[in-house]
């Protein structure tokens, strides 16, 4: 079976960043998605309204570098949450369980790609040992 969701959109509020009781990052926002078609009488497009919840590094990524009106693409799968209300009647909703967000543009887009080339950057410097440069012979 296959069940892969892909959605842009801008983030209608700020991230919310919680933890489980074992520790693990779990952040939900809702992502605004504008229609492509046009409603006939008022000529605008409506607009979907879809929560999104990413976990541990994702989740992490998205509470440090994301904000309200932030153009995000999201990849990941759609789950339906069945519960039951204060009446006992049962309800759904469906959620966006976010395997991969992609920033799309705007200054926290450099941010976030700078503090990546930054930790990459570290780790390649710890994978390397500086040599003396009177050393006549190479290490290999």
């Amino acid at each position: 079976m296959l069940n892969q969701t892909f959605i842009m959109g801008r983030l209608a509020r700020d991230p919310e960043v919680r933890h489980t009781q074992s520790g693990v990052t779990v952040c939900s926002f809702t992502l605004a998605v504008d229609r492509d078609i046009k409603d006939k009488q008022t000529g605008e497009r409506k607009t979907d309204w879809i929560p999104v919840t990413a976990w541990r590094g994702t989740g992490e990524l998205v509470s440090r570098y994301l904000h309200k009106g932030d153009s995000i693409v999201v990849v990941g799968r759609l789950e339906i949450q069945e519960w039951t209300d204060r009446q006992g009647n049962k309800r759904t909703t469906p959620n966006v369980s976010a395997e991969n967000v992609y920033f799309t543009g705007g200054r926290r887009q450099e941010t976030a790609q700078s503090y990546q080339q930054q930790e990459y950057e570290d780790q390649q410097e710890q994978n390397f040992e500086e040599l003396d440069d009177d050393q006549t012979e190479l290490p290999f």
